[in-house]
């Protein structure tokens, strides 16, 4: 027996701007809100406990504290890599320097609220 990863938590100052940015990045659906101003988005049509994990944006107030542990990977699935990054671009994302050398194959982006992710270089087939 294994486990999956059906959750990604995701400390927010403002849950509703991040879940608007994710939603429209992943083509997810707000699944519902819990009443401490946690958002939940996942894949329309199949919610929690499908093959694609939700975010949960919970607020908070803490400040960040340097990088990230762990961040997201994002693919395109219906168009070139290019043309993903424009599209993650007009959304609201920016780049981001991490230390890459520019020689890499993906792109590191970060969301609205600075919290890094890359645009990988391979298309993958949708859901």
């Amino acid at each position: 027996m294994a486990c999956r990863i059906s959750e990604l938590v995701i400390d927010a100052a403002d849950p509703e701007r991040l879940a608007a940015f994710w939603s429209e990045v992943l083509g997810y659906v707000e699944l519902g809100r819990e009443d401490d101003g946690s958002i939940a988005i996942g894949p329309p049509g199949v919610g929690f406990g499908g093959p694609q994990p939700t975010l949960v944006l919970s607020p908070s107030s803490d400040p960040r504290a340097g990088k990230l542990r762990l961040h997201i990977d994002v693919n395109a699935t219906d168009r070139d890599q290019d043309a993903e990054l424009e599209r993650l671009l007009a959304l609201g994302a920016r780049p981001a320097d991490v230390g890459q050398t520019g020689t890499e194959s993906w792109h590191v982006l970060a969301d609205p609220e600075g919290n890094e992710f890359c645009l990988l270089h391979t298309r993958l087939q949708p859901l």
